[in-house]
């Protein structure tokens, strides 16, 4: 029966996971643009998209933490209102002070990646389900099937808002559709979440739930979790994901310089494409993004997972800082194309990394530290980008230091963790 319910929750998660990215993707092409067509500058549109990112720190800091005492399940379903709230919001009002609470309190995703407190726990949950051996592949699957769901939202988005203009729809309402579609997908994800078995929730280092639990380190099986004292749902990890948490912070800053919406604007800006045409250009972006994480599982059965994130994320990063200085839309397209080739490879096996090192109980708390320190750096720097974007003279310089900063992160980690093995190496 368990078997049964293992199969059947892993496949409601990656459902689950292809609706939400499919939204994200969706909403990321259309967000800054539409933004800018109810009147926000630059420089306010940094603003809110950094307001939105230091909202998601704080939801998911207080959900992740809580979520294995109060349910995964059950903190899984809020995230999803909280969707819904956001999406409604951005649709009912143009008033950016409203805007900016709804982007705070609820979950509004312009990088077009994952955001909120949905990530963390259902890695936690997917860890749960299956062996150590088989974490990384099954991470690179899911990374798979978020990459591909994004670039096809981004795809129907352009699109979408395209077809919609020549029907006659205003710009503003064209775009206030797809903030539709995307609250619509909240609601989606409230049912699926509502049918996962209780096989998610937390399990003691004691009584693990696990595909195969002979496969996990003996040095997480006989914790005594009743003696142990908790400091935010981490106990003998804490240090490594202190640790992995200020790596993986500068990793975010530098990425938020270009988020998926601001790199949209840009080409928009710097070339004068349409949505229809960003949308396209991110689909295939997005396309090769989904097929490196799952190229990434098979290089780090054979070199590691550290040395898979830093010796296919450096290249990655000199790519980005190439995009700018091509001299025409096709070049820079192909430039980008190269880029997300190669640029998601450090996901699964960053994921299935910070999963491996800590105890079992410690999963969720350890994914969701990891990640609200992603979502406090990415918060810092969009604010910068709308600032420097407005400025002619810097208008492609978040590329160059988005770039740079993620090679010195690349350098930092695998001096820091590069003798640190999971318990499969």
């Amino acid at each position: 029966m368990d078997s049964v319910n293992f199969r059947r929750d892993i496949t409601l998660l990656f459902t689950t996971r292809i609706v939400r990215l499919f939204a994200y993707g969706f909403l990321s092409v259309v967000m800054v643009l539409y933004l800018s067509e109810i009147g926000l500058k630059d420089h306010e549109i940094g603003l809110l998209l950094s307001l939105t990112l230091i909202g998601d720190v704080a939801v998911s800091l207080w959900v992740t933490t809580f979520a294995d005492r109060m349910g995964r399940k059950r903190m899984l379903i809020f995230g999803a209102i909280l969707m819904v709230a956001a999406g409604i919001v951005f649709v009912l009002t143009k008033n950016p002070i409203a805007l900016t609470i709804a982007a705070i309190v609820g979950i509004i995703s312009p990088s077009g990646n994952e955001i909120g407190p949905f990530l963390s726990i259902e890695q936690a949950a997917l860890s749960q389900l299956v062996s150590d051996k088989k974490r990384t592949l099954l991470f690179g699957w899911y990374n798979l099937a978020g990459s591909f769901a994004t670039a096809t939202g981004a795809l129907c988005s352009g699109w979408l808002a395209a077809i919609l203009q020549k029907l006659a729809f205003e710009t503003v309402e064209a775009y206030r559709i797809i903030l539709i579609c995307y609250a619509f997908s909240g609601f989606l994800l409230i049912i699926f979440f509502i049918g996962l078995s209780k096989s998610v929730e937390a399990a003691s280092s004691l009584n693990i739930n696990h595909a195969d639990s002979s496969d996990v380190n003996a040095n997480t099986k006989d914790i005594n979790t009743t003696k142990i004292k908790y400091s935010m749902g981490l106990h003998s990890s804490k240090k490594v994901v202190m640790k992995l948490s200020a790596l993986f912070a500068l990793d975010a800053f530098a990425g938020g310089f270009i988020v998926q919406s601001m790199m949209a604007y840009w080409f928009h800006i710097k070339f004068g494409i349409d949505a229809a045409v960003i949308g396209s250009i991110f689909f295939g972006a997005n396309i090769f993004a989904g097929i490196s994480a799952l190229l990434a599982a098979r290089i780090a059965k054979h070199i590691g997972l550290i040395n898979t994130m830093v010796f296919t994320h450096i290249p990655s990063n000199v790519l980005l800082c190439l995009i700018p200085l091509m001299p025409n839309l096709e070049s820079a397209i192909i430039v980008l194309l190269l880029r997300f080739s190669i640029s998601q490879m450090d996901v699964p096996t960053r994921q299935s990394y910070t999963m491996a090192v800590v105890a079992p109980d410690e999963r969720t708390a350890a994914s969701g530290i990891t990640n609200i320190a992603r979502s406090v750096g990415g918060s810092c720097s969009p604010v910068l980008t709308g600032f420097l974007i407005s400025n002619p003279l810097f208008f492609s310089a978040p590329f160059f230091l988005a770039g740079g900063l993620k090679i010195i992160y690349d350098l930092s980690l695998y001096r820091s963790f590069k003798t640190l093995k999971p318990p499969e190496e």
